[in-house]
């Protein structure tokens, strides 16, 4: 097969080419948007009718569907990070599973969950709730897609933290749930 810094430096270049394939398929469309428009005319945009709300409309939903993924799915990966349990692979495949569904099979199944006529859409509508078309519905799809890619971070942060600290926080009378909050929280928050 020939000399090993040969195979070495084809892999070295296999590697930047697909790197250089990756940019550039998540790239192209941002430098097209500048490339199709000057700035100015990208900023002037955002004075028409609609465009502000737009705007204010997708980072409000994006700040609430943060705070629950924060809120929510804190204690869920602190759980499935520090706890062993039966069943816990299946667990974490199916927190996993949002990932791996194309965004129009993500929003079937939401609709098939939650939507009018959904496995919870009764309940959600009878707290009068109204997601199809409306921003809490963008809310529910955000967090939907979202919460999988922070959690499963999370876990590995919490898994990382050295379990000697939290050890040392029992000991020293902390409860679990100030361990967690006083400990881990700081500790893991940089992951």
């Amino acid at each position: 097969g020939g000399p090993p810094g040969r195979g070495r430096a084809a892999f070295a270049i296999a590697l930047a080419l697909c790197l250089a394939v990756t940019l550039t398929f998540l790239t192209l469309p941002i430098v097209a948007i500048f490339l199709d428009s000057s700035p100015a005319d990208l900023i002037g945009s955002l004075g028409e009718e609609g465009a502000l709300d737009a705007l204010w409309l997708s980072l409000r939903t994006t700040a609430i569907s943060i705070a629950i993924i924060l809120l929510v799915g804190t204690p869920a990966a602190y759980l499935l990070a520090t706890r062993s349990f039966r069943g816990k692979a299946v667990v974490v495949t199916l927190v996993e599973l949002p990932l791996v569904l194309p965004p129009a099979v993500a929003g079937i199944a939401l609709l098939a969950a939650v939507g009018e006529g959904g496995i919870l859409g009764g309940a959600v509508e009878a707290a009068g709730v109204e997601l199809t078309f409306a921003t809490a519905g963008v809310v529910v799809a955000l967090t939907f897609v979202a919460s999988p890619f922070y959690v499963r971070q999370a876990m590995a942060a919490f898994a990382s933290v050295d379990r000697v600290m939290l050890d040392a926080s029992r000991t020293l009378g902390a409860s679990e749930a100030r361990g967690f909050l006083r400990v881990m929280i700081p500790v893991a928050l940089p992951g």
